[in-house]
């Protein structure tokens, strides 16, 4: 199934993980196999990824750009005056 892997650092909310960890528990439940949260967010991801006009996914995308661009911009901000290291 997965010929060439992958390791991926991903950083998430706890109610988002707590809702994965949900799907996982039903999917368990009415499957009556294993489902573990990665498998889950390897679909999430998957099916995700396959939905590439879906509004819904771009303001997601969106919103979650500009929080970066934010935090970076204010980290930047606070960094100002400070001598540079040699």
């Amino acid at each position: 199934m997965l010929e060439h892997k992958t390791r991926l650092l991903l950083i998430l909310s706890q109610d988002l993980l707590d809702q994965a960890r949900v799907i996982a528990g039903r999917a368990t439940t009415a499957l009556k196999l294993p489902v573990s949260l990665q498998i889950v967010l390897r679909a999430l991801i998957s099916v995700g990824l396959k939905r590439q006009s879906h509004a819904e996914l771009f303001a997601s995308i969106e919103s979650q750009a500009r929080a970066v661009r934010q935090k970076r911009s204010r980290v930047r901000g606070a960094g100002e005056g400070r001598p540079l290291r040699s």
